[in-house]
Order: structure tokens, then sequence, then C-alpha cells
């Protein structure tokens, strides 16, 4: 036989599609050639296998080797395809049987010596082919990630020679084994912020629908701390939820935890981020901190200190629940369904009112570095002032993280059977269809939103937080109580109306 065609897969943004490795020998000249719009690091793929097919004890071949990569328009990149290349050769030349070679993907980057190296992006590859019937046989470094998938029919090895003696029939390659991991023994929890029980009552509603949460306070009054337990009591990823933030981790090399995985996950990166480091990008696209938090939370600590063309580049992402990156090769797309926590100074001394050593005048400035369609975009801003005297001897421990979380799963149920998803999300019809107000709730909400300046978009928000603040107490109706309660949680506006006054 002197044509083989072995199955693997691209890693494009978090997407896999189907790439036919084709291997032909033909009489002339020995040459070694792969088309189909490789990369540098694939076409080096020549010298790998060379090696690794002699120093594991077989016969190159000393013939014309064309591979094609189909299909060609897609471009290729990484080591991913050597073990695909090594066994189309091998099934071309006759060197191993091709029966078993058609049910199954090959990943892995050959060491010289015929040792088999990770690869990227090998959980949504996995994924991808499970789908169609077709199982892995990848390296035995990425088994941890394989595992999470619990499909006793995905194989790895560590060596060329284990693949090769498998399909022959001489070898039992194993399943992939979940990491075996030390116990935490410290976890963070709600219990360990002292006092602020306004800000965790603002947390438990942002954790209930979803909702974007600004705090704003002098420095040490518990901002990040707070920011941090948010993931505790939100309510832990479905198996289908899991994989997909799995797989983008997957993508760009980040490890998964196969010990709490199902845990959102929490995103914190400084303030000297750039626009590519936060949305993504590259020449080769991959994804960025707010796709890393899909599912999960992104924080942004001293949000004042970022650059402000950063901060509105979230603001799409943060509307559509997604991020699109266009090159000359074409556009990768990324997930990016993330809840925004952001933290701040209330001017540039870090104090407000009779302390503040800063103008009106001063503290707007500094608060302007944050553009105003930017602030629109959170649904809660809350005030975290410093702690009174007294309250650090007070021994009480407040609600811990479990005790909150049932009660944001028991809202979270209550949306999901009225709307299938949380109300941060309501928009349009929806929203006038599960909030609707009497006359004079209507009117009150309007007055409000006159007196503090806001938007139609702060209007809208206020109304979803109300309709979340009813979702925890039970109530069917969003009634005023509710409204007063939303209309609370505008600190930064009522900052600003008085700086402006």
């Amino acid at each position: 036989m002197s044509l083989a065609v072995v199955y693997s897969r691209a890693k494009v943004g978090v997407e896999a599609p189907l790439v036919n490795v084709e291997v032909h020998l033909s009489n002339g000249l020995p040459a070694f050639s792969i088309v189909g719009l490789p990369e540098a690091s694939v076409r080096e793929s020549r010298d790998r296998v060379r090696s690794a097919l002699i120093n594991a004890g077989f016969e190159f071949p000393a013939k014309r080797i064309t591979v094609n990569l189909a299909p060609a328009d897609l471009p290729k990149e990484g080591g991913r395809f050597d073990l695909a290349i090594a066994i189309g050769i091998l099934a071309a030349s006759d060197q191993v049987p091709t029966q078993l070679i058609s049910g199954y993907e090959f990943y892995g980057e050959l060491a010289l010596s015929g040792a088999l190296r990770k690869v990227l992006g090998i959980l949504p590859a996995a994924l991808a082919a499970n789908k169609v019937k077709r199982q892995v046989i990848a390296s035995a470094q990425n088994q941890h990630e394989l595992a999470l998938l619990e499909n006793p029919e995905n194989k790895v090895a560590s060596q060329l020679l284990e693949v090769t003696a498998f399909l022959h029939g001489q070898h039992a390659l194993e399943t992939p084994q979940s990491m075996v991991e030390p116990m935490v023994t410290e976890q963070l929890d709600l219990q360990d912020v002292i006092g602020q029980p306004f800000a965790k009552r603002a947390l438990e509603i942002a954790a209930a629908g979803g909702h974007n949460v600004l705090f704003v306070g002098p420095p040490g009054t518990g901002k990040t701390m707070l920011a941090s337990r948010l993931p505790t009591i939100l309510p832990q990823l479905t198996m289908e939820e899991a994989l997909e933030v799995a797989a983008v981790h997957s993508t760009c090399g980040v490890s998964v935890s196969q010990q709490g995985w199902r845990i959102p996950p929490f995103r914190s990166p400084h303030h000297s981020s750039s626009s590519v480091a936060l949305v993504g990008g590259g020449s080769n696209p991959r994804p960025g901190d707010i796709s890393l938090a899909h599912r999960g939370v992104l924080f942004l600590d001293e949000m004042t200190e970022f650059e402000r063309k950063v901060l509105d580049s979230l603001r799409e992402p943060m509307e559509s629940g997604n991020i699109s990156i266009s090159r000359a090769a074409g556009k990768v797309t990324f997930p990016a369904n993330f809840q925004l926590v952001g933290a701040l100074n209330p001017s540039p001394c870090g104090e407000v009112g009779e302390h503040s050593r800063s103008t009106p005048d001063q503290i707007l400035k500094y608060l302007s570095k944050i553009s105003g369609p930017f602030l629109d975009r959170f649904d809660l801003t809350i005030d975290v002032p410093r702690l009174p005297q007294g309250t650090m001897s007070d021994k009480t421990l407040g609600e811990s993280s479990a005790t909150v979380r049932e009660r944001v799963n028991a809202a979270r149920e209550i949306m999901q059977l009225r709307q299938q998803k949380p109300n941060a999300h309501l928009s349009g019809n929806s929203l006038s269809c599960y909030c609707i107000l009497t006359d004079d709730d209507s009117q009150f909400l309007e007055m409000a939103i006159e007196k503090l300046h806001l938007s139609m978009r702060a209007y809208h928000r206020i109304l979803k937080v109300a309709r979340t603040i009813a979702d925890l107490s039970g109530h069917e109706a969003v009634n005023r109580q509710h409204l007063s309660e939303a209309l609370g949680y505008r600190a930064m506006d009522r900052l600003l109306s008085s700086l402006r006054n």
C-alpha cells in the first residue's frame, strides 16, 4: 500500500477542525515534502519524524514521500501532527496494519527518540473526535485533560513504539488517568471577610443574578477579599459548562485541575495588561483573560490604573458574551461570557469626605479615567467604607459561603424555570415581561433616574437588580421595596452627582 489516510485536528481558537493527513509514497529520488499550508513548526516535522522512526527501529522509506494536510486552505501550526504523519508513513509502507487507523485520531509531538510530548488544545480536539465516534490516541502527558471526558476508549502512550504495538494488536494502551492532587487544606470563604454586611448582601445579589459589580472604597477595606469570594457562592458549573471552560484553558496551556474543576474560574489581570492580554489576539490569536474567565469572574483591581482604551475594549464582549478577532488568515471567535467585578479608590488620595485631601475637581478628573459607557455596564456599584471602631474585636462570624450559595442556587432555579437564564441577561421584551411595575412604582423609579441623571441602560439595570432581589426573597412581582434596595446599590452615581453639584 502506497497511500494512507490518518485523522487529526488543527487548533483554531477553541475549535478543532478535522485534518486528513494523507501520505503517499512514490518512486523517484528520496524526498520528504509536506503540503497543505503548514507553518514552520509543521514543516520541521520532517526531521523529527525521520529521526523518531529510525531511532524506534523502523525503516524510513527511501522513496518520494508526500504528506498532504487537508483541507489545504486551513493554516496548521505546532507539532501536533507528528504522530499522525509517522503513523501515515508506517501504514503507507506496510510496516503497521491499517485496520484500526480509521477509528482513531492521533495527536502528539515526537521527540527524536520516539517519545511522545504533549500538545496544546487536546481537549477541544478530543471532544470533536468523540462526537463523530472516533477515539483519540495522544501523549500520556495530555492524559489529565483527556481524563475529564471519562471516555475509556480514548488512549494515551509515552512512546511511538507503544502506538505501533497497539495497532499490531500486541500491546494494550492505557486509558487516561486523572491527576492525583493533594488535598486543599485552606479554602476561601465569605466568613473570612470581617464586617461589610452591605457589600456582602450586594455580592449575594450579584451572584444570584449574574450581575457586574463595582466596589468603591478606601484601600484596605476588603474590596479584593470580597471579589475573590464571589466564585465560592456562585452555582457550580454543569458538566457541559465545565468542559467548555476546560477547552478554553487547554488551548493556551493552562492546566486544568481535576479537583474543583467545576468551580467557576477567577481571573485577576494586572493593571498594566494590554488589550491583547485582556481580550486576546496576536498573529496566531490566543484567548485573553476575558476568555479564561468564561463562565466565571473577571476581577479588575485598581480600575483607574488601567488604560482607558483597554477598559473600553471590554464593552462589546460584555454585551455579546464572545470576542471575535480578525486576522488576514481568517476570523477566530473565543467565548467570553464572564461576570465583571471591579474595584477602585474613590479619589487620588484614597479617601473621600472630610478625610480626603483631594478637591472635587481632582476627584472628577481621577474618576474620568473610566468612561461613562463603561461604568454603565455595572449593575451594582457598592460603597465599601472603613470598618467602624470595635468591629475588629467582634468575634461573631458571618454567614459561610455554603449558606449563601444555597440561597443563590434557589434564586437561580427560579430564573431558570421562568426565563432559562440569569436576570442580568434579560433584555427587550423579556425584561418588560418579567419586570412589570405598578404606575406608582414606575413613576417613583423615573423620578430617581431623573434625579441621579442616569441613562436608559442604567434604568434597565436597576430593573434587573430589583428582579433579582425579588427572586431572592421569593416574590413573584417587583415592588417598591425591591426598587429602593436596587437604587441603593448606585454608589458611583451618587458620588458623581455630589461632585458635580
